[in-house]
């Protein structure tokens, strides 16, 4: 039996971090059953692959804004006769949606039933879907970390699940619970001693929660052996809690070099609308600069036009990046599916606009401003996010980076920064062909209708 784990395109290209869910999953598998014959693939890096890949079972990972793509790659692997299983995030919030281009759909953690989905599959039985139960996360296997190829260079290392906060524009405590799971310390520690090369990424929703600081500062004191360099997410609210400086002293010698960070909102009035006072804390900007002040580097990620938002919360990002000298990588808001927020702007939501659309680079909704269109708000996410990622900044930002973390911290700022730039471009470029086409048919119509009118 040949199974096929597959994670569809992103929308904005490739980098070279490899999916995670790839080499977990096929650790999952060989632990189930050690005589499949595993391929991985990221669609991104692999574009081509998928009208003769030959294989007895295909499973597909989806999240919203890659969902059009994996249904894509599904349809044609089922046209040739190939079974093929969905999961991950956008199938567990919409599985009759997704059971439309799959044989079955896992709901849910995978763990409780994918040793269930092989055999059933084995036996010509697959079900048409399957749920998963939240386990704890003693005894989960390392990920075949080096088996995707294709220049992923860098790997995900994840130590925990769910998330507490009630963020209204977030589908992580729907999906994974609002109790905190921890993978133990042990296990970890053996995932990162495994990772190839020098540098990894913290894939958890969060490095730190408030009430659990001393158990990321165990984890960060445990992982000093590693001497590997890593980057992470993390809010903002536990940096300024009583024992948060021990904590970030501890991460900074566990080789953390950079933490993304979610700013949210420009305004307060945004904050009250997504709910997410809690996680970010009374004071924002003493909390980025405590950060930095412990030799961490901090990019933050924050939406605009939203319908509490104003045109001038645009400038108002470029302003804050300058003043508190950080990265600031902006999106527009994204209603998902399963979120308090969708539920909210339900009313307001371009039905006709489909899951491609879901990227954070389209307005996806009705603004009460007028002046709020969907090319002005789309047209100043790009300019504003030029703006951000203007080279001048960029070589500032990055001589800005604390000395102590010289010069992985510095050659991560870059990297973080420069292939975004390109690819913003690129994406810009487009929207304004895009646009174009629109105007020139539109004045085609115009122009035939007054001839016959």
């Amino acid at each position: 039996m040949k199974l096929c784990i597959i994670k569809p395109p992103l929308p904005f290209g490739w980098a070279p971090i490899a999916p995670p869910i790839l080499e977990y999953l096929a650790a999952l598998t060989r632990q189930a059953d050690p005589s499949i014959e595993l391929e991985l693939y990221s669609a991104s890096a692999t574009p081509d692959v998928f009208d003769t890949l030959q294989c007895d079972l295909a499973a597909i990972s989806l999240l919203t804004p890659t969902a059009v793509g994996g249904y894509r790659i599904a349809d044609g692997l089922r046209a040739r006769g190939i079974k093929v299983v969905v999961g991950g995030m956008h199938a567990t919030l919409l599985p009759e949606e997704a059971k439309s281009h799959a044989d079955a759909v896992v709901i849910g953690e995978a763990e409780s039933v994918w040793p269930q989905v092989l055999k059933d599959f084995r036996d010509g039985a697959l079900r048409p879907f399957y749920q998963g139960e939240r386990r704890e996360l003693e005894g989960l296997p390392t990920p075949l970390y080096g088996m995707l190829e294709h220049g992923h260079r860098f790997r995900i290392v994840n130590t925990a699940r769910g998330c507490p906060y009630p963020c209204a524009f977030c589908t992580v405590n729907k999906v994974f619970g609002s109790k905190i799971r921890m993978r133990p310390i042990d296990d970890v520690v053996r995932d990162v001693e495994t990772v190839p090369g020098g540098m990894y990424i913290n894939g958890d929703e969060n490095l730190w929660w408030l009430g659990k600081l001393e158990r990321a500062t165990e984890l960060f004191t445990a992982l000093r052996g590693s001497k590997k360099k890593w980057m992470g997410f993390g809010s903002l609210a536990p940096v300024l809690a009583p024992q948060g400086s021990r904590m970030l002293e501890a991460g900074r010698e566990a080789g953390l070099l950079t933490v993304w960070v979610g700013w949210e909102s420009i305004t307060e009035g945004g904050l009250v609308e997504y709910r997410a006072n809690r996680k970010v804390g009374e004071d924002r900007e003493r909390a980025v600069r405590t950060l930095k002040d412990h030799g961490i580097d901090v990019s933050l990620f924050f939406m605009l036009g939203s319908r509490a938002d104003s045109l001038d919360d645009y400038d108002r990002a470029v302003e804050l990046a300058d003043r508190l000298g950080v990265s600031m990588h902006p999106s527009l808001v994204v209603p998902y599916p399963g979120t308090e927020l969708r539920k909210q702007y339900e009313p307001y939501l371009y039905k006709e606009l489909g899951w491609e659309f879901y990227t954070g680079a389209h307005a996806l909704f009705d603004h009460p401003d007028p002046a709020m269109t969907p090319d002005v708000r789309e047209r100043r996410f790009y300019e504003t996010s030029l703006e951000l990622l203007r080279l001048g900044r960029v070589w500032k930002h990055m001589l800005d980076v604390p000395a102590s973390g010289f010069p992985h911290a510095h050659l991560l700022s870059l990297m973080n920064q420069l292939p975004i730039r390109k690819g913003m471009k690129v994406a810009f470029e487009q929207w304004k062909a895009n646009r174009r086409a629109v105007r020139e048919k539109q004045g085609v119509r115009d122009a035939g209708a007054a001839r016959t009118g």
